[in-house]
């Protein structure tokens, strides 16, 4: 493995791009490496193709090659390797994967986004790793590739020297995680601060808006009520003021979020307050007595039994999640 002609050199990242790539796979991790270096970065980015041709993305743009992979001479601080929505076609490609290996041997780190976890697998840089992909095509990982732990939840998970993301913006999160690694936590932050994303989003892949993973409620009176429950989570919401809302029966309502919504009421509640809570502590610093009152659970003692039993950690050990994205510890998954 070549070593760069000077440790005074920038930071190399070399992203493998292809015909049919994902444009935000490619142009998510660039950007956070372009805006660490407004905040003392020294990273130089260069992209390659497996015959150095320049390629048109999956979204009809193109991208200008700098060299074929095979011309790569130094050793790249970062390699990245990017998916595309034809990634079962991908992993058939020789040359491609051929470029993907040959990239990982000259490479300190290699990161896939999204379905590019396919294509390290594919190449056999995941046999005895975990790694992750985007959640829907999580249980394909697996089916087809039986010596990788997938991890469907993680939104990066770091094995050895490999790192894998989930869905497009998770190249984002794990780009962030390299910044800290490199130049540390104060420049990693100053970096998400400066593109308005989280330093680090605890809750991986099901954290989605309790609204958009729910099914779509069919009765009209069942919406009606799920949306003054999001519209405000600190209001009165009993299983009693529900059923008024609705203009039913307690019953009537309970068995509706069972049919339709395959939850309790006071489920749903739980999800959409837990939902506030957890914004208010990604977003600010407001006492704990606050957030609670704010969300609906009334106390700070209600609100960290809530944490407790849905995640797992305090609120206060959420806040600090925050703080960093937990790079530096080699083995930890987020």
């Amino acid at each position: 493995m070549n070593g760069r002609p000077s440790s005074r050199e920038p930071l190399l990242v070399t992203v493998l791009v292809f015909p049919g790539v994902r444009l935000l796979d490619v142009t998510g991790p660039i950007e956070v490496f372009a805006s660490a270096n407004d905040f003392g970065g020294r990273y130089r980015v260069r992209m390659v193709s497996p015959d150095g041709v320049d390629v048109v993305t999956a979204a009809g743009t193109g991208l200008r090659v700098d060299l074929a992979a095979a011309e790569v001479e130094y050793t790249s601080d970062v390699v990245v390797i990017p998916g595309g929505p034809e990634w079962p076609s991908l992993i058939k490609d020789d040359a491609l994967l051929d470029a993907v290996r040959a990239l990982d041997a000259r490479g300190r780190r290699t990161a896939s986004v999204c379905t590019g976890a396919f294509l390290l697998a594919a190449a056999g840089l995941l046999d005895g790793r975990e790694a992750t992909t985007h959640w829907r095509f999580a249980d394909q990982l697996a089916l087809r590739y039986p010596r990788v732990t997938v991890d469907a939840d993680a939104l990066f998970v770091r094995d050895g020297h490999i790192m894998t993301s989930a869905g497009v913006s998770s190249g984002i999160d794990l780009s962030l995680a390299l910044v800290e690694e490199h130049l540390g936590a104060d420049t990693a932050r100053a970096v998400a601060k400066d593109m308005v994303v989280f330093m680090q989003r605890p809750g991986g892949q099901s954290q989605f808006s309790v609204r958009t993973r729910t099914p779509h409620a069919k009765q009209e009176m069942l919406r009606r009520v799920m949306d003054a429950v999001s519209e405000d989570p600190s209001a009165n919401h009993t299983l009693a003021a529900m059923a008024r809302r609705a203009g039913v029966s307690i019953r009537h309502v309970t068995r509706l979020f069972h049919d339709e919504m395959a939850t309790t009421p006071s489920r749903y509640v739980e999800e959409i307050r837990m939902e506030a809570a957890q914004a208010m502590l990604e977003g600010g610093d407001d006492p704990m007595a606050a957030v609670a009152r704010r969300t609906g659970f009334g106390s700070p003692e209600s609100l960290r039994r809530a944490f407790t039993r849905n995640l797992g950690i305090t609120p206060g050990a959420y806040r600090a999640r925050f703080r960093t994205t937990d790079a530096l510890r080699e083995g930890d998954r987020v």
